[in-house]
């Protein structure tokens, strides 16, 4: 897995993305399982088990990416790319950060 480009932050700018509450998808309310499952992993390596939420869950990933400026590293973008196009209906919004 490729660094996304945070390894460099301040700790001010860690805790700003840690505690963003100025994107709607920032904080998703999930179950502790979910959770554990997940890890840190990416959508490359994981992806929610239900897959009607695969569309929403992949833009709101991207978003994110976007919104923070990080990178996403090859098997990722495959990831992202394979399941949005299977979402004709989805769109990715973001507010980029400061």
């Amino acid at each position: 897995m490729t660094d996304p480009g945070a390894s460099t932050w301040s700790a001010q700018r860690r805790e700003a993305y840690a505690n963003d509450l100025g994107a709607a998808a920032s904080l998703v309310a999930v179950t502790a399982r979910s959770n554990r499952s997940k890890s840190d992993r990416d959508p490359a390596e994981w992806l929610r088990p239900a897959a009607g939420v695969h569309c929403r869950y992949v833009a709101e990933w991207a978003g994110m990416k976007l919104r923070w400026a990080l990178r996403a590293d090859q098997a990722e973008v495959a990831v992202l790319r394979e399941v949005a196009d299977g979402c004709p209906e989805q769109t990715v919004t973001y507010e980029p950060t400061a």
